[in-house]
């Protein structure tokens, strides 16, 4: 049998199934033609209360279910859904024996004020620590206290899919789904196993965080219209939208996903990622870490700046966000920045946080394989500080070979993927 390496001598990493749920919708079919319409999925929030916040939008995922979560139940229940739909098209592990290991990318949540506040509730006289932690001991609060246990989540959907090893949960911010792929395809290159279920889910939008975010100035003010909010590269953007969602990927060794006679979808080809210790929610002034994390992937890819047909942009729509990847790629990519196109998914499902960089990767697939790059909607008021082709507001067709999806997350976190069409598309 051949041996397919790639040109460092690795094993080449296929996609086999891809799975997502955003705001727009559960599954591939449903939000590909949503975002290729240029529709958006940010409403304002019903979930609770929104009365005195500064932001009361979000894309929020409540047609799924009809009674209230938490934000651990909500990722578990989001993960489990573009889990089933990757595993399904792999047709690998479909009955509950994935042959591989789970790299999981998780939002870093705790107890709510709801849940702190029932607790606080169950002590009699005095609230005090040793009181908080007498009623931590009790059946019902020991419950509640695993079901925010940080690698809970991933620990429910390994039993739930029969992974192999010890699921492994993580979160580096905004870059935390694209970190899931990343090391994914790093435990396939060292050869440590034959196939990876990737995720990264959030479903994390509540009160308590929109108040968390709006105190860094991070979250869009602009609540009405709702769906206007989000306005990547516009000049009068004014921050993110929170999003919900979870992608997911089936990666697997070139060699044993032909083996058995599997559809490639497409191929990880890289993976960079840099450190940035600048501040702790704000980027490098230069954007010297983004650009290497670009460069990095590249390099990892064995490719050059003009191999890559589109970048799907990091794109927040946070004034200063927006600014340094427009100036990181223009380092990169030089004068071809004025032509190559660049779109932010995030304009139409919001900021999925710990969720992005894995939806985005499989939208990023969705786009080689229809031949259509999804817009950047609400780009009516450009900046002329940033002169790029976003795909303005209209999907466009194109052969797109090869992608760059940019993740750029609060902590230093920049990872960075590039993505290809299958050998035998070429």
């Amino acid at each position: 049998m051949t041996t397919h390496r790639d040109a460092k001598g690795r094993p080449i990493v296929a996609v086999t199934g891809l799975g997502v749920v955003t705001s727009l919708g559960q599954g591939k079919e449903t939000n590909w033609k949503a975002l290729t319409a240029g529709q958006s999925g940010i409403h304002r929030i019903e979930r609770f209360p929104t009365e005195g916040l500064r932001t009361t939008i979000g894309g929020t995922v409540d047609f799924l279910f009809d009674e209230p979560f938490t934000a651990p139940q909500l990722s578990e229940k989001l993960a489990t859904l573009a889990a089933e739909e990757a595993v399904t098209q792999s047709g690998l592990g479909t009955s509950g024996d994935f042959p591989g290991e789970l790299f999981m990318a998780v939002p870093p949540v705790e107890m709510e004020w709801p849940q702190k506040q029932e607790m606080a509730q169950a002590i009699e006289g005095d609230v005090d620590y040793d009181g908080l932690l007498r009623a931590a001991e009790t059946g019902k609060f020991r419950a509640m206290h695993e079901l925010f246990v940080f690698g809970g989540v991933a620990d429910h959907i390994a039993d739930r899919f029969g992974t192999k090893g010890s699921p492994i949960s993580l979160s580096t911010a905004c870059s935390s789904g694209a970190t899931a792929i990343q090391m994914g395809v790093e435990a396939i290159r060292r050869g440590d196993t034959e196939a990876a279920l990737c995720i990264g889910t959030d479903g994390s939008i509540h009160a308590e965080a929109l108040i968390r975010f709006s105190l860094l100035s991070a979250l869009s003010t602009q609540n009405d219209p709702p769906e206007g909010a989000a306005k990547p590269f516009s000049k009068n953007r004014d921050g993110f939208v929170m999003g919900e969602g979870a992608g997911a990927l089936v990666l697997e060794d070139y060699d044993h996903a032909l083996a058995r006679g599997a559809t490639i979808l497409g191929i990880v080809a890289g993976c960079g990622e840099r450190g940035d210790g600048f501040h702790r929610t704000r980027s490098s002034p230069d954007g010297k870490p983004a650009i290497l994390a670009m460069q990095d992937a590249l390099a990892d890819a064995g490719l050059t700046p003009d191999d890559v047909d589109y970048i799907n942009a990091h794109g927040t729509s946070t004034p200063e966000n927006d600014k340094m990847e427009a100036m990181s790629c223009a380092a990169v990519f030089g004068e071809r920045m004025a032509s190559l196109p660049i779109s932010s998914n995030k304009s139409m499902i919001g900021h999925t946080l710990t969720a992005a960089g894995a939806v985005e990767a499989v939208i990023s697939f969705l786009t080689i394989a229809n031949g259509k790059i999804p817009p950047t909607i609400n780009y009516a008021n450009p900046d002329p500080a940033i002169t790029l082709d976003v795909v303005p507001n209209t999907a466009r067709d194109a052969k797109v070979r090869t992608i760059i999806s940019n993740s750029f997350g609060f902590g230093g976190q920049n990872t960075c993927l590039v993505l290809t069409a299958p050998p035998e598309a070429a």
